[in-house]
């Protein structure tokens, strides 16, 4: 299979895979991974003979994507999409796939190990983290933490593997590494740095303080838009490069990541790939949470509600294309802290980028785990302007739009599959409850989504009571358009 990917039509690894060096074990191998971090790892082996290459490893499920990659000799393809023509290329930065299930959890500990490490990168998601949202605190209760602290050893959560692996290295004298979140959390690196030293200072004060000392985490801002790989992707991907892949992806061809310029072992030369080394990366994560992910959020539950599958479709009605510009600028512009970016033009590209009729973004995939990502990519904001005292009905209506989607019944009377690893404790608020005022107020009671404060706030609780009756009186097709006309 391995020369059969040689042979596709793309830009191919013309480098020396032989003398690439796994200094970057990466947790999470995903397709946002490989449409993103790995590419730029591509490009520099490509284009500037770097040697840094990958271990990549899934910890819990993924097991066919490891088993794919594995039999392509390591090899895999990335499509950029856009609506004139697609691109591609075979990616060849990947020296080892593992999967502690497959392959052992020792195995996999070992190859963390390794001496020349550098790096220990991360895309699992925000659920990944075992933290509250709303807190930011590492959840000593949740299954796969206390089951960790059990048996630290043999670690099932990536907080736990990262605090063995560097318990391993500390033991054996080797130099700890710096571990990188790619999550799309707000200072993704202070929340892992959080996690992993309060799970450290559970297991042994010693490892905790020794974590605390020598190893780094720094916070990353990444963007590219990569929907979930499909069958009809992999058919585009075999049908333009003339190789079948089933590790393939396909993606949009832009791409950004700022990177805080924090490493104890060294790191890639990035910056000559496109990515921006900074001192500060917490105003580019909120910039790109509360505009792209904020308004990213908002069009997947109000989108979904109207019938519209796919993100390019909301982009087709002027209402909710102007619903989600205004947004961005109006109720999310005002909050942030970046300088030196013009982000009026930030949020036409980022209208320019949902249009993109060839990526064919799924509502229902983007509208997942919003447990998780409501604190950061909607309810910061509405904290600002409470405490501004400006206005955020736009805000409110996505909110009204997320209690609505995780009903569980869409405007047909149609079951919509909610996935969120709150579930249980949202459909026990659902249940409880009769629709209307008493859902938003039993939603609104969720701590780890809303905290203890927010609910308190009067102005906050009526905005969204107003447009959670406007959803269910005239549907959210109607609701945006009123709501976009008052603009």
């Amino acid at each position: 299979m391995e020369n059969r990917l040689l042979k596709a039509k793309a830009t191919l690894p013309g480098y020396d895979r032989n003398k690439l060096v796994p200094r970057i074990v990466h947790l999470g191998f995903g397709a946002f991974h490989r449409a993103h971090q790995a590419v730029y790892a591509d490009i520099l082996a490509a284009e500037y003979g770097s040697d840094w290459g990958y271990c990549e490893v899934n910890l819990i499920g993924g097991e066919q994507q490891i088993a794919d990659l594995k039999q392509q000799g390591n090899l895999y393809t990335v499509a950029e999409m856009s609506a004139d023509a697609w691109t591609a290329r075979v990616v060849g930065v990947v020296k080892r796939a593992l999967h502690a299930q497959a392959d052992g959890l020792e195995t996999v500990l070992a190859a963390m190990c390794e001496p020349q490490v550098a790096i220990v990168s991360l895309t699992i998601t925000e659920k990944g983290y075992c933290h509250s949202p709303a807190t930011g605190k590492l959840m000593l209760d949740h299954p796969l933490i206390a089951g960790d602290l059990q048996n630290p050893q043999q670690p099932k959560s990536a907080v736990g593997v990262v605090v063995e692996a560097l318990a391993r290295r500390k033991a054996a004298g080797l130099a700890a590494f710096s571990v990188m979140s790619c999550d799309n959390m707000p200072e993704n690196g202070h929340v892992t740095c959080n996690v992993v030293c309060a799970y450290a200072r559970e297991v042994n004060a010693e490892l905790a303080d020794w974590i605390e000392t020598n190893v780094t985490f720094p916070s990353t801002m990444v963007d590219r838009i990569v929907p979930a790989v499909t069958a009809e992707t992999l058919d585009k991907i075999e049908q333009l490069t003339g190789v079948r892949d089933p590790a393939g992806v396909a993606c949009e061809p832009f791409r950004q990541w700022v990177i805080e310029d924090n490493f104890v072992a060294g790191r890639p030369s990035w910056e000559k790939a496109g990515a921006e080394l900074v001192a500060d990366v917490v105003p580019f994560e909120e910039m790109k949470l509360r505009m792209l992910n904020g308004s990213h959020s908002f069009l997947a539950y109000l989108g979904y509600l109207a019938g519209y599958q796919h993100i390019n479709e909301c982009m087709d009605d002027d209402n909710y294309r102007r619903a989600a510009h205004a947004l961005m600028l109006k109720e999310q512009a005002p909050t942030l802290k970046v300088k030196g970016v013009d982000l009026a033009r930030y949020a036409d590209l980022l209208i320019a980028r949902y249009s993109n009729t060839a990526l064919r973004h799924r509502t229902w995939q983007i509208a997942m785990d919003g447990s998780q990502k409501l604190p950061q990519r909607m309810l910061d904001s509405v904290r600002w302007h409470l405490a501004h005292q400006d206005s955020f009905v736009l805000l409110a209506l996505g909110v009204a739009g997320w209690m609505r989607y995780v009903g569980g019944v869409d405007e047909h009377g149609q079951a919509i599959e909610v996935c969120d690893p709150l579930l249980t404790v949202i459909q026990g608020a659902v249940n409880a409850s009769a629709e209307g005022e008493s859902r938003v107020q039993a939603l609104l009671g969720i701590e780890a989504i809303f905290g203890n404060e927010l609910p308190k706030e009067a102005a906050f609780v009526a905005q969204v009571q107003k447009a959670y009756r406007s959803l269910l009186e005239k549907g959210a097709k109607a609701t945006v358009a009123e709501y976009a006309l008052a603009l």
